[in-house]
């Protein structure tokens, strides 16, 4: 066997660069580039290699672990999981922060490739500078924090173990049943060490992301469940994004006469004027699905892993008839609350459901009464949303107002806060494809580098971020990186004085308003940032206007801009959509205040109507 004599380093990105893909009929990288930090653990030998392969493999420069992986974040989501993003940092608090966006991509099943430093494998240097040390567990560094969060995890302490775990990392990284980040954590001393690599290791191979296919019994067991229902609802999940089953999810429902509702993350895999696409449903959903689902007696989850927000804390489906089909292809996913289980891709997943149905449709009434909740409640959205000249705009008003001028082909992007649910039902997708709000991890701090990364997959399209002051203090660096690499985003600040959701939470808990409200949180020199002078530090264009008119000329000189663009706008921190669904969340239960009483018997009542299971 012809072998090549090469450093672990050289290796490592001499493997990645061969492996490929295929996007649109053409050959791509699997890998399209790097970020990186540098430190000690990463800078001589990782670090140096990644410099010599420029031309292959682009590198980008991070200025904050988090963000840069939150970029590779967006990146693959964006490009629906076909291409995977690199993140290397140093060994110390390096490593450590890009725990929370490892996080990030798991929840969200998500590939991401982390590379770390670590500490030395042969120990002499130990303890080596930022080395946490376990004093009963000599081979745990730091680095095992990632263990938690990654589907993928391995500790390279010799240069030929990259033989065998660079190729499970990345079938991991593109099993659809089994996505989620991987993390390599290579001593650093064993990144400067050479070994004998067989050539052939460093063939190129092409990657296809397989379609599981389902069991026919599974198949025809759902079916039977199915044409028992009267008044079935589907549940459409970032699955049917990442398995580009669109068409097929409007052919099923259109075929078979069945509302379709779109948890957070499934958002932009039917178009507003579908006609059998009613709204988001559950706790950050609308009155429309909400009011179905209570009296569905079954759903049709495809796609989806169930969380809370999406089945209202499981009190959303009230029907005693109530039965649970959920197409996944994770086994995991596909067996909560006594689902009936069909384990499969969404798209063949539904052309054979479709096939076993043949020609039955849901009654005809049903599929009217959803109509008329949509119209309902889109009413209730428009009017909420529309131009107003109150002296404090809402969220709402800011959210309505540039959606009014965006472009069909407009991509808007969000994450935690209160923000996510008032852009989940202003924002109605004119276009497949241009909702891209991360709501698996609630990251704050993901909206402006995971936009970084959804710019980098689509350059053609701009990219709309909408950001709370909270937000925008955590992790606002991306807006630096966005102007060095040309990489033009329009980021709409609403300040509203704090982390003001919460604040609500807070008070719908029957406490008082304490830390979360900036002007409760008792500081001794009050002041308020200045965000548009910040923006423009970095680089970007920025203006701060007052009402909703100035935020729509303002949105219209952005579209024109070449460059990253920021608008500032107070928003009022009490007033937001209604929610029309029960969210469980920790509440005192000896309550003393007539507040605190009045939270706890919602929190009871609420508790009843839960569908008990598992």
């Amino acid at each position: 066997m012809k072998t090549v004599n090469l450093s672990c380093s050289h290796a490592l990105f001499n493997y990645l660069i061969a492996q490929k893909t295929i996007i649109d009929g053409k050959k791509v990288p699997l890998f399209p580039g790097a970020f990186g930090i540098y430190g000690h653990g990463n800078v001589a030998c990782i670090g140096q290699a990644m410099e010599e392969f420029q031309s292959d493999l682009p590198g980008y420069r991070g200025h904050h672990e988090q963000n840069m992986a939150l970029t590779g974040i967006g990146y693959a989501r964006a490009m629906r999981r076909k291409q995977i993003f690199i993140a290397t940092s140093s060994v110390g608090p390096g490593s450590t922060n890009m725990v929370t966006a490892a996080a990030v991509a798991l929840s969200n099943r998500l590939p991401l490739l982390l590379i770390p430093g670590d500490t030395f494998s042969s120990r002499f240097p130990d303890p080596v500078l930022q080395q946490v040390e376990n004093f009963n567990s000599p081979t745990e560094t730091q680095n095992d924090s990632f263990k938690s969060v990654s589907k993928y995890f391995d500790r390279i302490t010799r240069p030929e173990q990259i033989l065998s775990s660079l190729p499970q990392a990345i079938q991991t990284m593109l099993d659809p049943a089994d996505c989620g980040p991987a993390t390599i954590s290579i001593s650093q001393d064993v990144q400067g060490e050479t070994y004998d690599y067989p050539k052939i290791f460093f063939e190129e191979k092409i990657h296809e992301i397989r379609r599981i296919h389902p069991d026919p019994k599974q198949i025809q067991a759902a079916a039977e469940i199915i044409k028992k229902s009267k008044q079935p609802i589907i549940i459409s999940g970032g699955g049917v994004l990442y398995s580009e089953a669109e068409v097929e999810l409007s052919a099923f429902a259109k075929k078979h006469n069945i509302p379709v509702t779109a948890t957070v993350m499934g958002i932009g895999c039917m178009k507003h004027d579908d006609p059998y696409y009613i709204s988001a449903i559950g706790c950050l959903g609308e009155g429309s699905s909400n009011s179905l689902s209570k009296d569905t007696d079954l759903a049709l989850a495809v796609g989806t892993k169930l969380a809370d927000f999406t089945t209202g804390s499981w009190t959303n489906f009230q029907n005693p008839d109530f039965s649970l089909v959920s197409i996944n292809t994770s086994r995991f996913d596909t067996t909560k609350h006594r689902a009936a289980p069909v384990v499969s891709d969404a798209k063949v997943g539904l052309n054979q459901l479709s096939a076993e149905l043949g020609d039955w449709k849901a009654p005809s009434g049903w599929y009217q009464r959803a109509v008329e909740e949509r119209a309902t409640w889109d009413s209730y959205v428009q009017k909420q949303s529309g131009p107003t000249n109150q002296e404090i705009p809402s969220y709402a008003h800011a959210v309505g107002a540039v959606y009014r001028n965006a472009d069909p082909s407009d991509i808007v992007v969000t994450a935690a806060g209160g923000l996510v649910g008032e852009v989940v039902q202003i924002w109605k997708p004119k276009q497949l494809n241009t909702f891209e709000t991360e709501w698996g991890f609630s990251c704050m701090g993901y909206e402006i580098s995971g936009a970084l990364g959804i710019k980098m997959a689509k350059p053609e399209q701009d990219v709309v971020v909408f950001i709370g002051d909270g937000s925008y203090l955590l992790h606002n660096s991306d807006i630096y990186s966005s102007v060095l690499y040309d990489k033009k985003l329009i980021i709409v600040v609403c300040d509203n004085g704090g982390h003001m959701v919460i604040n609500r939470l807070q008070l719908a808990k029957g406490g008082k308003e304490y830390i979360c409200n900036l002007r409760a949180a008792r500081a001794t020199n009050m002041q308020f940032v200045n965000f548009e002078a910040h923006a423009k530090s970095m680089g970007a264009n920025g203006e701060t206007v007052r009402s909703t008119l100035e935020l729509e000329a303002a949105f219209k000189r952005a579209k024109e801009s070449d460059k990253t663009y920021v608008i500032v706008m107070e928003t009022h921190g009490y007033e937001w959509l209604d929610g029309t669904a029960f969210w469980e969340s920790p509440t005192l239960m000896n309550a003393t205040s007539e507040n605190n009483k009045e939270a706890l018997k919602e929190h009871l009542d609420g508790k009843i109507k839960q569908r008990k299971g598992v």
